[in-house]
């Protein structure tokens, strides 16, 4: 059975994406209350779902309104609260796979780092949970995964379908959560730096970078009228999610309004905040220095918690496989480390840029999904044939963590002190 499915790449990662969504529904009821953030987001779900006021005003709509679509089919209860989020979960897992195995056509590297993907803890617990980060981490990947597909085109009606969709779902990203918008730039820049790699082996003029003709990637696709068609696309698909908020019985937006709504958004989420007990800087994230308990109450007849951390396994010895991938560009000037070493780093900065007054450890969710590609990468290079014994320590650490991100029962009110290694993670 493995063999076939090294041959069929689409039915590998179906079946890494039923196993991953198995994984997520198992109690997903639990906890049986509100978690977390969802004191913001579920109230902002049912007011989508009865249309009488407006809430949760200082985040785009779509995340709540796909939430509102998970409570309309299966209920208002944990279920209906979560089910989207587990879904996004499983397709941000298919789409790291699909990332993967369209950069390098590696199939074993796809599905390595499709299940690190699963067992980093971040993905696990944030498609457990109805907040705003599975949805963006799952349309930002597949917006990658599209414009990629696009540079693999044979042809220019294939490129621009591609291209297209991969604007599609970045607008979709962006209408999920604001800090999705940096990435249309970010693909505007790799197009640019792969037209300009291509030019140089080509020996041809740079000012070919702007022509479509001829091209061996993105083919048919002209420069300015490529990039324009993207942000467009995306901007447009943005605006259409705002549709639900123009039929609120009370405050509506209008043609008039949607603007200036953006930037009441704008002033919301960059008005300074009082300090939080867990807050923390965007340099501390990758070090997992202050995870968040996104849980810690007696629930359905026990204590439970849910504590927002990384898999150290892959945490940590991701640091090293992004400095081994700039490594190996350095040696080889393989495109491909080097691709997923920035993407990482690009993740990681707009954190240092954007202008929030409070940091929070689940800001690194995307940047903490975009560790497995540089995993898989180096691995496959520096321990080949041997990536699945570090798949196998990253398990365990998953399993020994399990209790306290699947919000299992535990032993009493101080259980959680079992698996604090640091003062910082309490």
């Amino acid at each position: 059975m493995l063999a076939r499915l090294e041959d069929r790449p689409v039915a590998t990662a179906l079946l890494i994406g039923l196993a991953a969504q198995l994984l997520f529904l198992f109690h997903l009821g639990w906890p049986t209350a509100i978690t977390f953030d969802e004191v913001h987001y579920v109230p902002a779900a049912r007011a989508l779902l009865t249309l009488d006021v407006p809430r949760n005003t200082e985040h785009p709509l779509f995340a709540k309104e796909l939430i509102a679509l998970g409570m309309a089919l299966f209920g208002d209860n944990p279920i209906g609260w979560r089910i989207a989020a587990s879904l996004a979960g499983s397709a941000t897992v298919m789409g790291v796979f699909a990332f993967v195995w369209l950069l390098v056509r590696d199939r074993r590297a796809a599905v390595i780092a499709a299940l690190l993907a699963i067992l980093n803890q971040t993905l696990f617990i944030e498609a457990r949970i109805a907040m705003l980060d599975p949805f963006l981490g799952a349309f930002v990947i597949w917006g990658i995964v599209l414009l990629l597909w696009s540079m693999r085109a044979r042809t220019p009606g294939q490129a621009w379908r591609r291209w297209i969709a991969g604007g599609v779902a970045l607008g979709l990203a962006v209408a999920c959560k604001w800090t999705a918008a940096p990435y249309l730039i970010a693909a505007g820049c790799g197009f640019f730096w792969v037209r300009w790699r291509d030019m140089r082996r080509m020996r041809r003029p740079l000012l070919a970078i702007f022509s479509g003709r001829d091209q061996p990637h993105f083919p048919g696709l002209p420069a300015i009228p490529a990039l324009l068609t993207l942000g467009l696309v995306s901007i447009a698909v943005y605006f259409l999610t705002f549709l639900p908020a123009f039929f609120y019985r009370e405050e509506p937006l209008s043609l008039a309004t949607l603007l200036p709504f953006q930037l009441a958004m704008y002033e919301s989420q960059t008005q300074v905040l009082r300090a939080h007990p867990y807050q923390s800087s965007w340099w501390t994230w990758p070090l997992a220095i202050r995870p968040i308990w996104y849980f810690y109450e007696y629930d359905d007849g026990a204590q439970r918690g849910v504590l927002l951390l990384g898999n150290p396994v892959i945490m940590w010895s991701g640091l090293v496989a992004v400095l081994a991938c700039f490594w190996t560009w350095v040696r080889t000037r393989a495109a491909a480390p080097l691709a997923v070493a920035l993407l990482w780093v690009f993740s990681l900065a707009i954190w240092a840029i954007i202008p929030k007054s409070l940091g929070f450890y689940y800001y690194y969710y995307l940047s903490s999904i975009l560790l497995c590609p540089p995993l898989a990468l180096a691995l496959r290079r520096y321990v080949p044939r041997r990536e699945y014994w570090f798949v196998g320590a990253a398990l365990i650490a998953f399993l020994y963590f399990y209790p306290i991100i699947a919000a299992l029962p535990l032993s009493g009110p101080d259980a959680f002190n079992h698996w604090m290694w640091f003062d910082s993670w309490r």
